[in-house]
């Protein structure tokens, strides 16, 4: 069932590579990824909460809290849902083996993710492109980031990337076999974060587009048919789910891009900076793009920018045809304006918010690598004769690549700790010993509290705290403590100058995570009605 008829595409080299070879690379790309992500994990720190929320919803949905797990919180159940299942097969009771699950299940992710990814680079651009787009996107920091931080963008990616890979195949072949793949992935990536919905969003925009394109040939009915079928399917599959939550968006941040809540307060904690008073629209959307592609850098360096720009420049010569292109351009398009959106609405824009156009601009990147690798070839005498031909082998390639890819960093602090959540451990450990009374923690890292298992505030109660007579310990990264956010004049008027008590570790490496705890500056009336001040 074809929609489209097929357009002219570029001739590519016969693949010499059978089944078998494919799949042995993908093993080694594996292998490749899980050693690059335990490397990861023995050399960084978690320094994001929002895993923990998953974490929470995954014990809820364990205990038999269903609905409160599925659909009470913020975050979509997918994650929640394989940090349940991870835990069950590995085991453990207490809150450091559901950390130790949800690591496992965000390690497992992302070394599955290969296999979708060296399929879709291979449709898109070849086969040597299609190692080289596995290489470039697993040694993305920001992907290892995700696996330190347990956080669903680990997930989201394995399931996106399926659909994509889908979408890719329909737009090529025009067979409807492919369609109700790319849908079903896509709904299982919106269920792991509300962004998966912006792939069949995309097929249908792209469709919408298509009979602009000069050389495809649209068959009307079946065109209509395969907009209708993603419109209604998407309705059908995530209707359901939509209709529980009582809303498309229940990240507050897609909801302000969406348009469906307000902007953010200037002061609101989840910006990054306190919005200045009487800041012009024209001001905060330049200032808003600027992050962009920030972001969008942090994922895509410019190195491997420059190799992506070659690759649009050597599209002819590659294996995309051009209305896959036209998708990928509109997925581009459309996640760099949500990014935007997003910083201009919430005050945000994170690296790992920039993940998705991160994947493609490092495919096409790999495609740009590709065409270099065929091209560039040595006239000298050091090996062979005069004016022969020495072309480097992959292995020099590789060398060349891991030296592109670590030479930048080495500037970057070396931390080696046990474990990525090693210092929250310590700090719960003493937050759980330091007091037998009722006198109870706020901590803005969320994790140590989470560990200690007492009562007390997290990161969103900061304000609430502020008046809370039982508050007695206040927990905080160092960063948090020195740094100029907008929960600033709270946290001082919790601590004012005092020094923290306990330094979590007492001597930090260059570069590495350190959790101070602070006893509160007023003396906190106990529940018992009690006067503590005793510094310990």
């Amino acid at each position: 069932m074809d929609v489209a008829a097929p357009e002219r595409e570029p001739v590519l080299e016969p693949d010499a590579i059978g089944p078998a070879r494919h799949a042995w690379r993908i093993v080694l790309l594996m292998a490749v990824a899980a050693l690059f992500l335990s490397w990861t994990l023995r050399h960084s720190e978690a320094q994001i909460r929002d895993g923990l929320r998953s974490i929470q919803l995954a014990q809820r949905i364990d205990e038999g809290a269903w609905r409160d797990g599925l659909v009470g919180g913020m975050d979509h159940p997918l994650h929640p849902l394989g940090i349940v299942a991870m835990h069950r097969l590995i085991g453990g009771e207490g809150p450091e083996w559901w950390q130790r699950a949800a690591v496992a299940l965000g390690y497992a992710a992302i070394v599955l993710l290969v296999i979708p990814l060296y399929l879709l680079t291979r449709d898109l651009f070849g086969d040597r492109a299609a190692w080289l787009g596995c290489v470039l996107f697993i040694v993305n920091p920001v992907v290892g980031s995700v696996v330190v931080n347990v956080l669903s963008e680990s997930t989201f990616l394995l399931f996106w990337t399926w659909g994509l890979w889908a979408a890719v195949r329909f737009l090529r072949e025009g067979r409807f076999f492919w369609l109700p793949l790319a849908l079903g992935f896509g709904v299982l990536a919106y269920l792991g974060r509300p962004e998966g919905l912006l792939l069949p969003a995309s097929v249908v925009a792209t469709l919408a587009l298509l009979p602009m394109h000069p050389v495809t040939r649209i068959n009307w009915p079946r065109w209509w048919r395969a907009i209708a079928f993603l419109a209604v399917g998407s309705l059908l599959l995530a209707g359901p789910y939509m209709a529980a939550k009582g809303t498309f968006a229940t990240r507050p941040g897609l909801a302000r891009v969406l348009g469906l809540e307000a902007h953010s307060s200037p002061v609101a904690l989840e910006r990054e900076a306190p919005l200045p008073a009487g800041q012009t629209p024209f001001e905060t959307y330049r200032l808003a793009s600027v992050q962009m592609f920030e972001s969008v850098n942090a994922n895509v360096p410019l190195a491997v920018l420059a190799l992506a720009v070659l690759g649009l420049a050597t599209a002819r010569s590659g294996a995309a045809p051009a209305r896959t292109w036209l998708f990928l351009g509109v997925l581009l398009a459309t996640s760099a304006m949500a990014l935007v959106r997003l910083h201009a609405t919430a005050g945000y824009c994170s690296p790992r918010n920039a993940l998705v156009p991160g994947m493609i601009l490092t495919l096409i990147a790999a495609h740009g690598l590709s065409w270099v690798m065929k091209h560039v070839s040595f006239n000298g005498r050091l090996v062979g004769l005069p004016g022969e031909r020495l072309q480097p082998g992959p292995a020099v390639w590789a060398g060349a690549m891991a030296l592109g890819i670590v030479f930048p960093r080495f500037h970057e602090p070396l931390v080696s700790t046990p474990g990525p959540f090693n210092v929250y451990w310590d700090a719960g450990l003493w937050l759980a010993n330091a007091s037998k009374d009722d006198a109870q923690v706020l901590d803005l890292t969320d994790w140590s509290l989470y560990f200690s298992q007492r009562k007390g505030s997290s990161f969103a109660q900061i304000h609430e705290a502020a008046v809370d007579p039982n508050i007695r310990w206040v927990v905080a990264l160092k960063s948090q403590a020195e740094g100029a956010s907008t929960y600033a004049p709270a946290l001082r008027e919790l601590i004012g100058d005092r020094p923290p008590v306990v330094v979590v570790p007492a001597s930090p490496q260059p570069g590495q995570v350190q959790v101070q705890i602070f006893e509160r500056v007023a003396a906190p009336q106990i529940a018992r009605g009690e006067t503590s001040g005793t510094r310990r």
